[in-house]
């Protein structure tokens, strides 16, 4: 059997796996589980790498196997799940169809240049190594968070804010922001503010 399926890939494959799981859910409208699943998403991805650099005896195909399935699985994670769900509340007209359409070409463009810096082991002047460009995961928080701004606007406004958050997000994926790579503190933190808004929101405000 062609792959690796081994340990290192665990986190890889079911971000994956999440993000189908969530497209299914928003389909039946149960769209607050659905964006549970693309936090969850970028959860396994924070970590994905760490676990793979975790394992010393690795060849040089499986790192490379590794680097381009997570791009792979990034693109469906984080470029086409959010566009599925931003069509799924309500983001529906030619707009923000067009806005879906950039969003996942900028998404392919970023996930493509970072496998290029990775092969050309590129790092930043001080020598630490950085993000290019606003990485594909932030739409694991960005998402939550736009909803959590929605609650206190009428709900007829929530597909113009999943618009902005379209057409910002994409723009900053193929910007030349440089960012350093967060710490696994910075991580926590994060994830600890998604799920103080998952606790918080009343969805049920919104329509969901």
């Amino acid at each position: 059997m062609i792959g690796i399926w081994n340990y290192t890939v665990i986190l890889t494959y079911m971000s994956a796996g999440l993000s189908v799981l969530g497209a299914t859910l928003s389909f039946k409208g149960k769209l607050v589980k659905a964006v549970g699943c693309l936090a969850l998403a970028g959860l396994c991805d924070a970590f994905d790498g760490r676990v793979a650099r975790s394992r010393k005896e690795s060849t040089e195909r499986e790192k490379l196997f590794g680097m381009q399935l997570d791009s792979l699985c990034d693109v469906i994670s984080f470029g086409i799940y959010p566009a599925i769900l931003c069509y799924q509340m309500g983001v529906r007209n030619r707009i923000g169809i067009v806005l879906m359409i950039m969003y996942v070409i900028a998404a392919i463009a970023r996930l493509a240049y970072f496998n290029v810096l990775e092969l050309e082991q590129k790092n930043d002047e001080d020598g630490v190594k950085c993000y290019y460009g606003l990485p594909v995961t932030s739409i694991a928080v960005i998402f939550p968070c736009v909803l959590f701004v929605g609650y206190w606007l009428p709900p007829a406004y929530m597909p113009l804010l999943l618009q902005l958050m379209l057409l910002i997000t994409g723009g900053l994926f193929v910007s030349n922001l440089r960012i350093r790579k967060p710490t696994v503190f910075q991580i926590l933190m994060m994830v600890l503010l998604v799920m103080a808004l998952f606790v918080t929101i009343p969805f049920l405000r919104i329509g969901m």
